[in-house]
């Protein structure tokens, strides 16, 4: 009796020594880095509900080194290649700021193409799958998805018209945005967020396009005594793509039930989650420029259409340039398009 206690102590022992048994009690600490603010709604209300739940679903197994506002060095437009090398664990940041290299996915930043973040993020996912799923091989996309409605916002001169824009610098997020501002005759400057505010002190920018959550975190309804918007039933102005990603090697580390929970914060649904919510904040980020008294210009259907023409040219040219790539342009606009519908009829 007392021999073969023994003996299933010792067998105990090494089932709990062996590897199998280390990789199912494992627990990681993984280093999360991004640009916004520890104050700003991306923040507070996508960001850190995120990893907490990520941190519940692992029984604590999974923990986050949280770093906002870039506290780990470098700047945005490093921080794709920061998870992809491994610097990072976890990065939220614009595609479009890693220097061209994902102009697929710039699709959902055309002119008018969304008016719906939730849809459009269901359908940016939707469509990494099926039509670049080689677009992010380098790391492993943990959501994509894309914020509410851009809007214009001025220092001193009221936007009330297309000619309004003649020769205003103004700031915009990516290339395809930065086209459509050339379009009705602005002077665009490329430009990451945390660098808005700085520049609209100075002059250095007249203005710049992000959305309402955003324009508390950056003091814009501060800054800007202006601000116009389209009501949207026909298309946004324009929206910006987002990636959360994560190092790939770092996932692939992760023991079985770990990488579960990961994916189950992952993908479709999480997409749609981060979009629904950025666009949620669009509201007190209003409310924000309103109770400051700022004038909010909404311009009329007909000159939608007015920008709308202007800007026409940006899709043609886009799909000519994923033509020369080897990419069919077209159908990838037409695939962008039906996604965003058959999502949007939801």
């Amino acid at each position: 009796m007392k021999r073969r206690s023994l003996l299933h102590g010792a067998a105990a022992a090494a089932t709990l020594g062996s590897p199998l048994a280390a990789l199912a009690q494992q627990s990681v600490t993984l280093k999360f880095h991004t640009f916004m603010t520890p104050m700003s709604a991306v923040w507070l209300t996508m960001h850190k509900p995120w990893m907490e739940k990520v941190e519940k679903d692992s029984g604590g197994r999974i923990k986050f080194e949280a770093y906002p506002a870039m506290q780990l060095g470098g700047t945005p437009f490093q921080l794709y290649d920061q998870v992809r090398d491994g610097v990072v664990d976890v990065v939220w940041v614009l595609p479009a700021w890693a220097g061209g290299r994902f102009p697929r996915v710039e699709v959902f930043e055309l002119p008018f193409m969304m008016n719906n973040a939730e849809a459009t993020s269901k359908a940016y996912w939707e469509y990494y799958q099926t039509q670049c799923p080689d677009e992010f091989k380098d790391t492993h996309p943990l959501a994509l998805h894309v914020h509410g409605p851009g809007m214009f916002h001025t220092v001193s001169k009221p936007l009330h018209s297309v000619a309004d824009f003649k020769g205003l610098k103004m700031r915009g997020p990516s290339k395809q945005v930065t086209k459509l501002l050339a379009s009705v005759g602005a002077v665009p400057v490329g430009m990451p967020l945390p660098q808005i505010p700085d520049s609209l002190s100075k002059g250095t920018i007249d203005g710049c396009v992000i959305p309402w959550e955003v324009v508390p975190s950056v003091k814009v309804h501060e800054l800007c005594k202006h601000h116009s918007e389209f009501d949207n039933t026909a298309g946004a102005l324009y929206t910006s793509a987002f990636i959360l990603a994560m190092n790939k090697a770092r996932y692939e580390s992760l023991a079985p039930d770990l990488k579960k929970v990961v994916d189950a914060n992952s993908g479709l649904a999480t997409s749609a989650w981060l979009g629904k919510v950025q666009q949620a904040n669009d509201v007190p980020g209003r409310k924000a420029a309103v109770d400051r008294g700022n004038t909010i210009y909404q311009f009329s259907a007909a000159q939608r259409e007015e920008f709308r023409s202007r800007s026409a040219k940006i899709d043609d040219e886009w799909v000519a340039d994923m033509d020369k790539r080897g990419f069919n342009g077209k159908a990838l606009l037409e695939a962008a398009r039906a996604l965003i519908a058959k999502h949007g009829k939801g």
